[in-house]
């Protein structure tokens, strides 16, 4: 007689769609979460239910350098448009790594799902921003099911030359209908209106980068009646726009 093992995996590496390469993350409870190596993207956060959090866009088609709206996607070595360097930077377009050495959990830590990745820059990169670093990304699900992202950027260049850079978690929500954001109550810039800086809402499509951000950001989805927090650590700046998809 042959048993099969019941026994949880939270950390397993397997093919995604188009035979890329993605990690699977699960939690003791059910939770779930899925991070692809190309871009680092986080593509899926599901709660015990299998109810999924995040926005995916029915457009996208994970065929690498072709970019997909959803999930989260990292920014960097910037998020605007600057100088030649294209918008949002180029680590979203690039296959990352797992880390071989990752940074041990603390001893009290109880998290098992968790997966360390890192980005060097090729020849290609330092060509349009000659600069080396080690971007080390951590996706952690945290017992209970909060999702997490950690990340770490090496100056590694050999002169010692310092540089500066940006970079953003961009996420995608699938909200609809009445939405509330609580949290953002500083001033904006408005993409729109050439960064002029505003305070207060509007009732127009917008694009606003605010400055200097809470520790915690509260989304509102009334029609769901399903709440997200974001917390973060440290003097970030947060953004908030539109993506709108036409049925075709």
């Amino acid at each position: 007689m042959m048993s099969v093992s019941s026994e949880l995996i939270p950390v397993e590496v397997c093919k995604g769609i188009n035979g890329l390469d993605k990690v699977v993350l699960r939690e003791d409870r059910g939770w779930s979460a899925e991070v692809y190596l190309f871009g680092a993207h986080v593509t899926s956060w599901k709660n015990k239910h299998g109810e999924e959090f995040f926005f995916s866009s029915r457009k996208a088609t994970f065929e690498p350098p072709l970019r997909t709206h959803g999930g989260i996607r990292i920014c960097f070595p910037q998020f605007e448009k600057h100088g030649s360097l294209q918008l949002h930077g180029f680590a979203r377009r690039r296959f990352w790594t797992l880390d071989p050495n990752p940074p041990p959990l603390p001893e009290t830590s109880h998290t098992k799902a968790f997966v360390d990745l890192i980005l060097k820059p090729s020849g290609q990169d330092l060509n349009i921003w000659p600069h080396s670093f080690e971007f080390r990304l951590r996706v952690t699900l945290a017992p209970g099911g909060d999702l997490i992202l950690t990340s770490r950027v090496r100056n590694v260049n050999t002169d010692g030359k310092p540089f500066s850079f940006s970079f953003a978690y961009h996420l995608y929500f699938p909200v609809i209908g009445e939405v509330q954001i609580e949290g953002l109550e500083t001033d904006y810039l408005d993409e729109l209106k050439n960064k002029e800086s505003l305070t207060g809402d509007e009732e127009s499509e917008v694009d606003k980068i605010y400055l200097s951000s809470p520790a915690k950001t509260a989304i509102l989805d009334h029609s769901k009646r399903q709440i997200y927090a974001i917390r973060n650590d440290g003097p970030l700046d947060a953004g908030e726009n539109g993506f709108i998809e036409e049925d075709t």
